[in-house]
């Protein structure tokens, strides 16, 4: 039987945070209601207690909480939510609230929201390969299932538009498996929850999404629940109804930022940057809910996406979810202002768990030698764009000259493609060759012959 306690006792209101005096039997995590002078309910979660004395942090923000008229209730439950498949194709704001003027989730079960730890030793190795139709995703930094693979991009990019085309664009192979995205938001204005639901209505991919949307006029508070309000769905999703489920969440910028704000509330020692010291634990605690279990046919994929302040890689932010991550897919400024979209820098781009997910069987034979090929021919062009930049391009070589034209040409070809192109992994690798086929052929040094005979233009008849 649960004990519920209704104390009166609030003696300090700080931030988004309450102090409540003379507690008895409160648990860390525990829910808690809490009703104001005015009548409004609100929602809270016990961040700390000690003897006699609860810390708890309030979702909708603290506003109007005095410390006379306000009741708070301990109701010794964690923090829950109702998971269906009936939840597929609906839109919920960031504590799990429907707001698509549909009714009401009839729950098959209640779940938790911070999950249960997965058993090491029943994961299972990300092999699959996910094709989102995107090239530079696909070919140079493939994801597959199970896989945690971040997307670094900086304010103003369009990092959106490329997570709107992820989430209807990707798909499992050969399978006949269901697939469904879950979706976070955290943070977003409202024209970017507006720019998401009218693309996923518009494309039809909405009845196989489960979004969740926090605003950034919603308290920032409850960002720290939303994406765990989605990964618990994933969870459900994926664990229970064997379903493969994409993971995207924007922006864990706003979400860390959340994480600052709550620590300042509580006068803790700051770590890099102002953070919590913690940080590393807490974003550890969600990106780690990716993954494959033994026997379950279900997987749980993320594309975690953050902003990194002033486009530093080395930011707290960024460089935690590195540590963490199986590689990361960055967004570059200037590429962006070329024009290309989505401007991908493949360079510092990896996807650690690619090599598991390609080649025969999986995508094609020759995938994992075109992408080493047209990744080194880049970087040689890219260098040679600096070289030119001092001594000008009348000092080039003839082949010196191939390998720029490959750069640009692999920037406005292969990188840039329409927001509503689906390429398929043939036809990306399709492109790859005939991009290849503009250097001499005794420059592709990482193609094996065999497959230079089989694939490369000038041997096809």
């Amino acid at each position: 039987m649960v004990s519920v306690k209704e104390y009166t006792s609030v003696t300090e209101v700080a931030g988004p945070l309450m102090i409540v005096e003379g507690v008895e039997g409160v648990g860390y995590g525990e829910v808690v209601d809490i009703t104001i002078p005015s009548g409004e309910k609100r929602r809270g979660q016990v961040l700390e207690s000690a003897e006699g004395r609860a810390v708890v942090q309030v979702f909708e923000g603290t506003r109007g909480i005095d410390t006379k008229g306000t009741k708070v209730r301990f109701t010794g439950e964690t923090m829950k939510i109702g998971v269906s498949s009936e939840m597929l194709g609906r839109i919920f704001d960031g504590t799990g609230r429907p707001i698509d003027k549909g009714p009401e989730i009839i729950a098959e079960e209640y779940r938790d929201i911070h999950g249960n730890p997965m058993n090491p030793t029943a994961r299972e190795f990300p092999r699959a390969f996910i094709q989102t139709g995107i090239s530079t995703i696909d070919c140079m930094n493939t994801l597959v299932r199970g896989q945690k693979l971040p997307i670094f991009s900086g304010a103003g990019l369009p990092h959106n538009e490329l997570a709107a085309q992820i989430a209807r664009q990707a798909k499992v192979l050969g399978e006949a498996e269901e697939f469904a995205v879950v979706f976070a938001a955290m943070g977003i204005t409202f024209e970017e929850a507006s720019y998401f639901m009218k693309d996923f209505e518009r494309t039809g991919a909405l009845e196989r999404v489960v979004a969740f949307i926090n605003l950034a006029d919603d308290p920032a508070i409850e960002r720290i629940i939303t994406p765990r309000m989605a990964l618990t769905t994933a969870e459900y999703l994926a664990y229970e109804k064997g379903m493969q489920i994409l993971v995207i969440t924007t922006d864990l910028t706003n979400y860390c930022e959340a994480l600052r704000e709550i620590a300042a509330a509580r006068s803790e020692v700051p770590g890099r940057r102002g953070y919590p010291g913690y940080m590393y634990t807490d974003l550890a605690t969600m990106y780690e809910r990716a993954g494959r279990v033994i026997g379950n046919k279900g997987s749980i994929t993320q594309v975690p996406i953050l902003t990194m302040p002033d486009d530093d890689i080395t930011h707290p932010i960024p460089d935690l979810t590195g540590y963490i991550t199986e590689g990361q897919f960055v967004l570059s400024r200037e590429i962006h202002r070329k024009g290309i979209a989505p401007p991908v820098d493949v360079l510092p781009s990896l996807s650690r768990l690619m090599k598991g997910g390609i080649g025969e069987g999986m995508t094609r034979e020759d995938h994992a030698n075109v992408s080493d090929q047209l990744y080194s021919a880049y970087a040689e062009g890219r260098d040679l764009r600096d070289l030119v930049a001092v001594v000008g391009e009348e000092a080039l070589t003839e082949k010196d000259r191939k390998f720029l034209e490959f750069s640009d040409r692999f920037e406005k070809e292969f990188v840039n493609q329409g927001s509503d192109e689906d390429r398929t992994i043939e036809q990306t690798l399709t492109l790859g060759w005939e991009l290849l086929s503009i250097l001499p052929e005794r420059e592709l040094k990482r193609i094996k012959d065999e497959f230079i005979e089989k694939y490369h233009p000038a041997h096809k008849k």
